[in-house]
C-alpha cells in the first residue's frame, strides 16, 4: 500500500515527509512529484511504509492534521490511471 499525502506546503522536502511519517514506523520511501516545466513540487506526495498497520495508524493520525501551516489530506493512494499516451490527436 502507498499513502497519498495532499495539501502539502510547497516548502516541504522529502526529508520532512520522511521525518513526519517516521513517528509511526519505518518509512521505505517518501516521494514528492514535481512539475515538469517548473521543477517545483506539486503540493502532494506519496509515502510507503514497511508495515500496513503502521500505514493505517499514520493515515488515522495525520489525516486532517495541521502541518507546516496546512491541513493535510492523508489516505490510501489509489492506483494510477492510464490516461493514454501523448501522441497526435487529430
Amino acid at each position: 500500500m502507498s499513502i497519498y499525502v495532499g495539501n502539502l506546503s510547497y516548502d516541504v522536502t522529502e526529508q520532512d515527509l520522511n521525518t513526519a511519517f517516521a513517528e509511526y514506523g519505518t518509512v521505505k520511501s517518501a516521494k514528492l512529484p514535481t512539475d515538469r516545466e517548473t521543477g517545483k513540487i506539486r503540493g502532494f506526495g506519496f509515502v510507503e511504509m514497511s508495515d500496513e498497520a503502521e500505514e493505517a495508524k499514520a493515515i488515522e493520525e495525520l489525516d486532517g492534521a495541521e502541518w507546516m501551516g496546512r491541513t493535510l489530506k492523508v489516505n490510501q493512494a489509489k492506483p494510477r490511471e492510464d490516461r493514454g499516451g501523448g501522441g497526435n490527436r487529430w
